[in-house]
């Protein structure tokens, strides 16, 4: 007879994922689970909330400030550990659980993974309709949790405590998949998280998870390769894959063995150093012109790991070259196949290694690697001017490009830059110059204001022997700050530069760029603002704990910086910035531009669009 044991639903949730281990990136084992990020509330505090508790010193409990903060902090830890190591969110019924949809999307989009248990309504809806339940009278099996379909990988509402026998054990290999890889959801009924049921002992063995390598098929190496071997101008566009997969020191022997110059997406980006002999910069449209310039000549590209967002392709321009093949690497079929490539479905550290000798001599011709180390050239001196100390603005104010400048000069093998949406994209992505391998993380797969300071959060808890340097726009402040908070109370500190140019100055300039007259971006551009207070963000942090300071100059800045570095807790420096310099060297971006407007500057910038179009590649 099978040895059982009887616990909760919740408990036996707590209990197996104590149980789960995996395989670091120096080989060591540890906890598959980082911990849990909880916000308890009715429908997870008195079951999983108990269970939490009585399991605190093997799986702690951080207390969020915001469901969505704390969910968006599990996002960044993912990342920082580069797939390795799961966080957990849970959070109660209804508004907490659809606070969370937000950082699923993030999850989602960009490939990593999280576990999201959610409290549900009752199964026997005998109560209902409960608190904060929002009724289908149609469909009383629907709840807000079904909104989650939409951006997890894996969904499930446990009905029966026994279903999670093969509900866990699915979610995880879900989030582990190298190719299916993303957020996985629990939803929790209240009746079931507290309901009993004998469980397999054997359920809560140790499980040691090494996430898969899977080969390319020899066909499809071999073809791939036999093409490579006729480039006379081949590229390489290195994606966040080449990150997961623990594949940089193959991607610089690939790259240098085959004389072939490495290029960057925002996901990709410090998967080499900046000064490698290989690298050409950051790709697409918050890329730099020497990538760009090297895509539009390209004859092959090898894509590795990247998605192929717009913004690396320039919306499908930035590859000019009639004649250009797409060799897609990637471990996900759906990301190798795109846009015609030739499918290589593999690891990337592997199946470089593979090509890497396959190739045997094969090198790209000297002038191809003339060509790239002059345009990289350019642009760093392009970068140098703009980021000098000198302030270039019409308004005399500090720019971003400055910002990330002294930030950057001041930067040691213990930095790690963290931005997200807005205007800081465009700026790290070029003036973040990446000295060591890992030290970047951008979320730009759904470009969510607000991660910056929750990512920070988290990242600054996956790496506490790091400087971790959180760069965001007053915009994406004012959207989620509350996990300043957050790592103040746990111990988790980081260095926030928050730069203030009075609103959602990117976006102004993406409307004006486009025609249009400036208008509810930037505060001042509002006319229903009747009193437009300044915001002191220092202030602000210092009222939830952190270390602050406000700053005027990149002077400032750069001794604010030091003085953070040396602080024992969050340090939050703020400054007013130019809303109108930006740095340039991007590509084509398409976007939804009126065909008919009283606007002779809208119709102007439609007929752009319309003439750059001619250049997409279907």
């Amino acid at each position: 007879m099978t040895n059982t044991i009887r616990l909760t639903t919740s408990q036996a949730i707590v209990k197996y994922l104590i149980a789960q281990k995996s395989v670091q990136r120096d080989g060591t084992i540890a906890p598959l689970f980082g911990g849990v990020y909880g916000i308890f509330g009715h429908g997870n505090v008195t079951s999983l909330g108990h269970a939490l508790e009585r399991a605190k010193d093997e799986l702690p409990t951080y207390r969020g400030q915001s469901e969505e903060g704390m969910a968006l902090a599990g996002v960044a830890y993912a990342k920082a550990t580069r797939r390795r190591q799961i966080m957990v969110a849970t959070s109660s019924v209804g508004p907490g659980a659809t606070n969370m949809v937000t950082a699923a999307g993030v999850a989602h989009s960009n490939r990593l993974p999280l576990l999201l248990i959610s409290g549900d309504t009752f199964t026997s809806r005998i109560p209902d309709p409960v608190l904060q339940q929002v009724e289908h009278f149609g469909d009383p099996t629907q709840t807000v949790n079904d909104s989650f379909r939409a951006v997890t990988r894996y969904w499930d509402r446990i009905v029966r405590p026994e279903q999670l026998t093969s509900s866990l054990p699915h979610a995880i290999q879900t989030m582990l998949d190298p190719a299916d890889c993303g957020p996985a959801f629990i939803g929790l009924p209240q009746d079931i998280g507290a309901e009993a049921w004998d469980f397999p002992v054997h359920f809560f063995d140790e499980v040691v998870h090494d996430i898969a390598r899977p080969r390319a098929d020899k066909r499809q190496l071999d073809k791939a390769m036999e093409l490579l071997r006729t480039a006379e101008k081949p590229l390489i566009v290195a994606g966040g894959g080449v990150h997961y997969s623990l594949a940089e020191p193959e991607l610089a022997a690939f790259a240098t063995a085959h004389n072939i110059p490495v290029v960057e997406t925002v996901a990709g980006k410090a998967c080499m150093e900046w000064n490698h002999a290989m690298y050409g910069g950051p790709i697409g449209v918050t890329g730099g012109t020497s990538a760009n310039a090297l895509a539009g000549e390209a004859d092959v590209v090898l894509a590795v790991g990247t998605r192929l967002l717009d913004f690396t392709t320039g919306s499908w321009t930035v590859f000019k070259n009639e004649k250009v093949k797409i060799i897609g690497l990637n471990t996900a079929r759906f990301d190798a196949t795109k846009r015609q490539s030739i499918p290589l479905v593999g690891d990337a550290k592997v199946t470089l290694a593979e090509m890497t000798l396959g190739l045997g001599d094969y090198r790209a011709p000297d002038s191809w690697t003339t060509t790239m180390a002059t345009e990289i050239a350019q642009h760093n001196a392009y970068i140098d001017k703009i980021a000098a100390k000198e302030s270039t603005s019409e308004s005399g104010l500090p720019t971003y490009a400055q910002v990330v400048g002294a930030v950057d000069r001041l930067a040691d093998e213990n930095t790690f830059a963290l931005a997200a949406a807005g205007g800081f994209p465009g700026e790290v992505n070029n003036g973040w110059r990446a000295k060591h391998l890992n030290s970047f993380d951008c979320e730009y797969g759904f470009s969510c204001m607000g991660y910056e300071t929750s990512g920070g959060w988290g990242a600054a808890m996956a790496m506490p022997d790091k400087d971790v340097v959180v760069f965001t726009g007053d915009g994406s402040w004012m959207m989620l700050n509350s996990d300043i908070y957050s790592s103040v109370i746990h111990g988790h500190k980081m260095i926030v530069i928050v730069c203030d140019n009075g609103g959602f100055a990117v976006i102004n300039r993406l409307q004006t760029n486009m025609g249009g007259n400036p208008y509810n971006n930037l505060i001042k551009d509002n006319p229903t603002v009747v009193n437009p207070v300044a915001v002191d963000f220092a202030k602000h942090a210092e009222a939830m704990g952190a270390m602050s300071e406000t700053v005027t100059s990149i002077d400032d800045l750069e001794d604010a910086y030091r003085r953070a570095k040396a602080a024992d807790r969050t340090y939050v420096i703020s400054l007013v910035t130019d809303a109108y310099s930006w740095t340039e060297g991007g590509s084509f971006w398409e976007v939804g531009v009126p065909e008919v407007s009283e606007l002779e500057t809208v119709l102007a910038a439609k007929a752009d669009m319309v003439e750059g179009k001619k250049e997409q590649r279907l």
